[in-house]
């Protein structure tokens, strides 16, 4: 008895019939020159464990590839390279070690779903893959990205790459400025990249249960000017950065199953809005060593050059925030929660300021 592989079978591929076609300025389109349509292949829930094309098959009308819940351990690189209009690969849910480097030939690409794979590294011609919008590769055996991911992938919205075995993000992460939502969660990251504030659209960040490996956060975190949601929950991280006092949007934020000093969990415990106050008070403090108010000084001049504070504010010498209206209020003499938004400048005053 002799074993047939399974092929690639187009569900409806069809060519535009005559009720399809449209006249264009007054002529009629050929039948033999009309384009086909392009269409949407779903062969998922087959118990593939491979696919070969036909040598007839026109590859290049899929626009959608579904082979998710299958057997598949390898996809073919002539597969790959002849689907030129594809925009959404769906390969969940499979027994993947590789992916094709004819990826990178997929230049509409815009969805890449690889989840549930054995899946070690993506390949480096991803870079190629440039209308990509969404990745999801989460529950894979990743130990790294591609170092140069946020220099070519700048039109990336959404990034999943958790339950995985990464240390680090790539460097470049900070380059992908189209970026909305990142999940990193159960890794082994040991640090986040320090230039993260070009992401001024991410929405949602996740890097929970990367549990004793993550022991601190990047000042940038606080140039996240968009940030709603932000979980760092069942690391090792002492303190939070000074600097997420400045984050006017975030909603929601969850730090539980950290060894937290700062904020104490007294200030966790009373809610979001405490923990910012804290740490905007905490960057106002002017007990800190020397090495600790340049490092504040170079941060604070991002966020001014951001727009995080009102370039109008007072600060320094005079002891005021807020607009110069004819109402100044002194900044001693403000109530806590009016110093949520504070003046970057009083931080490198040389001298206290003093009640008036």
């Amino acid at each position: 008895m002799t074993y047939e592989q399974p092929q690639l079978v187009m569900i409806g591929p069809r060519k535009k019939t005559a009720m399809d076609r449209r006249r264009i300025r007054g002529s009629c389109v050929r039948e033999e020159q009309a384009e086909k349509v392009l269409e949407a292949v779903d062969l998922s829930g087959r118990s593939l464990e491979t696919v070969v094309p036909r040598p007839s098959m026109n590859l290049m009308i899929i626009c959608k590839l579904d082979l998710s819940n299958n057997n598949i351990k390898m996809i073919p690189e002539s597969l790959i390279a002849r689907m030129l209009n594809l925009a959404v690969l769906d390969v969940h849910s499979n027994m993947l070690r590789a992916l094709p480097n004819s990826i990178g030939c997929l230049s509409k690409l815009k969805v890449l779903n690889v989840a549930g794979n054995y899946l070690e590294s993506l390949p480096k011609t991803i870079e190629n893959c440039r209308s990509l919008e969404e990745i999801n590769a989460n529950f894979n055996q990743l130990s790294r990205l591609p170092d140069t991911i946020g220099f070519e992938l700048t039109a990336l919205r959404k990034l999943i790459v958790s339950s995985n075995k990464l240390v680090r993000l790539p460097s470049t992460t900070g380059h992908l400025t189209s970026l909305r939502h990142l999940d990193a969660r159960l890794n082994c990251l040991r640090a986040l990249p320090e230039d993260l504030e070009n992401l001024t659209e991410l929405q949602v960040l996740n890097v929970s249960q990367n549990f004793h490996h993550l022991r601190s956060l990047p000042y940038s975190i606080g140039l996240l000017l968009s940030l709603v949601e932000l979980d760092v929950s069942y690391n090792g991280i002492g303190a939070l950065p000074d600097s997420m006092g400045c984050l006017g949007k975030l909603r929601r934020l969850r730090v539980e199953g950290n060894p937290l000093v700062s904020p104490p969990q007294e200030v966790v415990q009373k809610g979001l809005e405490e923990v910012k106050l804290y740490l905007s008070e905490k960057m106002n403090n002017d007990h800190v060593s020397p090495r600790e108010k340049r490092m504040k000084k170079e941060w604070i001049q991002k966020l001014v050059k951001c727009g995080t504070f009102n370039s109008r504010c007072r600060g320094g010498a005079h002891g005021y925030f807020g607009e110069d209206d004819g109402s100044r209020k002194s900044w001693s003499n403000s109530s806590p929660r009016s110093i949520a938004v504070f003046s970057p400048w009083r931080l490198f005053s040389p001298r206290r300021h003093s009640a008036t």
